[in-house]
């Protein structure tokens, strides 16, 4: 009875038919041909590497079977991979021609192959290869009792060769675990660039030991030795990424200067000084273009810094430079009107163009934020578009005529992941849209895109919520077909991929507990949890609003730092709403209505926690109006009594206004919807 228990078994899973529909695959792959029958998993299974690849092939594919293992249960024989040949009789063959380049327009494409007793991964070089795996573990499937792969072809390659995400280390500084865990989280959704801030009027953050006083007077102790950064570097290596550095010059060089005043712009009575940062925002303290020592120091940081990072690229910032030291500076002035420099841009032109053979002696290549382009700027350089109508820009200009202009570019104008927007304004934010119009060589020009997580509002506690999941969302925009675009689909598979974020150590879903566990005084946290998925932090810097709110020692362990930007509970309740007003039948009714009883016993059990949790207490007026709406939707909706429209009216504007939690309702927008019905 046994054996034809498992014969059985055996028979329903090779017959198993797995739609596209059920596979969370992320980034969506570019051709993919689903068969009929599956691959099953046990214990034997084993890997061969065949080809000449780079030895993080062997690296790549270990942790492979650990994930794969920690996944199934099943302990898996095959320890560590070592070497080309191993097992031949492997049913994993990897094939891999040659060795891959960490460097842009690198072959990144593979094909997989699963057949029911087979499955084949060719690509030309191990980054692909590496790609190959993350897909086939996206893969795995499973029954009550088993685990399979379904019989599949995929033909997958990057749409753009750029695919980055920026965390800033200068504002709050991230240990050596926060950005390994997500070079980790990276690699799984096939990111290539790592661009790390390490310099900015907050701190210094990197050793130089040609230049100690730069961690000692303008890091606060924290900074990553030189040991720590090739670490790093090697890691990501490891996982198939690129690091980047920047080092922000001319502006936001408070911590630089702080360190050496004597290149500063500012000009008046006695020693110069100049101080870290304590808030964000934008400061005047500039680096002084026409001083010879600003190059001897600048070219020395580059001698050490350069060779830590052995990519091509160097971001050296250049952007929000107010010009108000320039401007108050007679010498400076002077030097412009003697060198027919007609304005502060043409001034930080001849500036960048002054570093340009600093970084080309270490084979560097110099990128900087689209202040940068200039009339007279390089067209050597990348531009790094970010301006967008947020900042009174055009939405993604920069990037367009940098192409226009000659030079490559990438894009972070709408993947500004710090300013708490929805997941679906990154996704249908496209490098390339269809409305512009583009010549094949300028569309070439546009290398691809970048998240960007800058740290004024984030710590090692809630910075992983920050940028998973919605980065994934990004990573899929700058891999897949532009026809990729169904935010059912996205949400879907991304609920998936947000559960196998944590299983690579990225914290954005444990780590709201111990926030909310903070927040009530180790209490019941149901309701917190509750309220927080109907909220969202305060966006496009609302928060912060003038920088002086939060400082950069300030501990982030308040509500709007539990909240995220796509509230769980909202899209829910949007959808029913939606659907209610489609079709006023009585179960769409009682669909609605059932929230509302929610949110009433929500509000009360937040009052009563409030009673021995403070942190509570700024949360309880944003939750009471809630409440009161819903019960006078209750009475309009369920008890079907008439209520008072301008009580009805009052209370949503107060849904709209700024709550002292820092955190708007993410059901104001359908909540209206029900209060305007006529």
């Amino acid at each position: 009875m046994k054996y034809f228990l498992i014969l059985l078994m055996a028979h329903f899973i090779s017959n198993a038919q797995i739609k596209e529909e059920q596979l969370n695959l992320m980034p969506w792959p570019q051709n993919i041909n689903l068969g009929t029958g599956t691959f099953a998993l046990s214990k034997n299974f084993k890997i061969n590497i065949t080809g000449n690849p780079n030895p993080r092939i062997f690296i790549g594919a270990t942790n492979f079977l650990r994930r794969l293992d920690g996944r199934t249960g099943l302990f898996l024989e095959q320890a560590f991979l070592t070497k080309i040949n191993e097992k031949l009789e492997a049913e994993l063959q990897i094939n891999c021609l040659r060795n891959g380049r960490i460097e842009i327009n690198e072959d990144e494409s593979y094909q997989l192959t699963v057949t029911s007793n087979k499955i084949i991964i060719n690509a030309s070089n191990d980054l692909g290869a590496l790609h190959g795996l993350e897909t086939l573990l996206q893969l795995l499937q499973n029954n009550s009792t088993s685990y399979y792969f379904p019989v599949v072809e995929i033909s997958d390659s990057p749409r753009f060769t750029w695919r980055g995400l920026m965390i800033d280390a200068a504002r709050h500084f991230q240990p050596v675990d926060v950005i390994k865990r997500n070079l980790d989280a990276m690699a799984s959704m096939k990111m290539n660039v790592f661009h790390w801030h390490l310099a900015d009027d907050q701190g210094w953050r990197i050793q130089l030991k040609n230049h100690p006083k730069l961690t000692e007077l303008a890091s606060d102790g924290n900074f990553y030795t030189q040991e720590e950064i090739k670490n790093i570097v090697q890691y990501a290596g490891e996982r198939g990424i690129l690091v980047i550095p920047e080092i922000d010059v001319p502006g936001h060089a408070s911590a630089l200067l702080t360190a050496y005043p004597e290149i500063g712009s500012k000009v008046g009575e006695g020693k110069i000084r100049y101080e870290v940062q304590r808030n964000s925002g934008i400061f005047n303290a500039t680096l002084d273009p026409t001083n010879p020592k600003t190059y001897e120091i600048l070219s020395s940081i580059f001698d050490e810094v350069c060779p830590l990072f052995p990519g091509s690229y160097f971001h050296i910032g250049g952007d929000e430079n107010n010009g108000k030291e320039w401007n108050a500076n007679p010498a400076i002035q002077k030097f412009k009107r003697d060198n027919n420099l007609m304005n502060n841009h043409d001034l930080q032109t001849y500036f960048n163009m002054k570093l340009i053979p600093m970084l080309k002696k270490h084979n560097k290549k110099l990128m900087g934020w689209e202040e940068i382009m200039t009339e007279n700027m390089s067209k050597d350089a990348i531009i790094h578009a970010w301006r967008g109508t947020n900042e009174g820009q055009e939405a993604g200009g920069a990037l367009i005529k940098a192409a226009k202009s000659g030079y490559n570019t990438v894009l972070s104008n709408g993947y500004y992941i710090d300013l708490m927007l929805g997941l679906e304004s990154h996704y249908l934010n496209d490098p390339l849209p269809k409305k512009i119009i583009l010549s094949p060589e300028e569309k070439a020009r546009v290398l691809g895109g970048e998240a960007a997580m800058w740290s004024e509002l984030v710590t090692p506690l809630n910075i992983d919520s920050r940028i998973w999941p919605r980065t994934a969302a990004i990573a899929e925009r700058l891999w897949s077909n532009a026809e990729v675009t169904d935010m059912k689909s996205l949400r879907k598979r991304l609920k998936t991929i947000s559960f196998r974020l944590e299983e690579l150590g990225i914290t954005h879903i444990r780590n709201k507990e111990v926030i909310l566990r903070n927040i009530s005084n180790n209490q019941d946290t149901r309701a917190l949890n509750d309220f927080s998925n109907l909220c969202e932090p305060l966006k496009n810097y609302k928060r912060n609003g003038g920088g002086k709110k939060y400082r950069m020692h300030s501990p982030l362990t308040l509500f709007a730092d539990a909240c995220n930007a796509d509230a769980a509970q909202a899209l829910d309740f949007n959808e029913t709403v939606n659907t209610y007003l489609d079709n006023k039948t009585v179960a769409n009714s009682s669909a609605v209505t059932n929230f509302f009883k929610k949110w009433v016993v929500m509000n009360n059990d937040l009052i009563a926690l409030s009673t021995n949790a403070p942190l509570v207490q700024p949360l309880l007026p944003l939750s009471q109006i809630l409440s009161d709406l819903a019960e006078q939707l209750l009475l309009e909706m369920d008890k079907k009594q008439k209520v008072n429209p301008t009580l009805m009216k009052d209370l949503l504007e107060k849904c709209n206004t700024r709550s002292p939690a820092d955190v708007e309702l993410a059901v104001y927008t359908s909540l209206k919807k029900l209060v305007e019905i006529k």
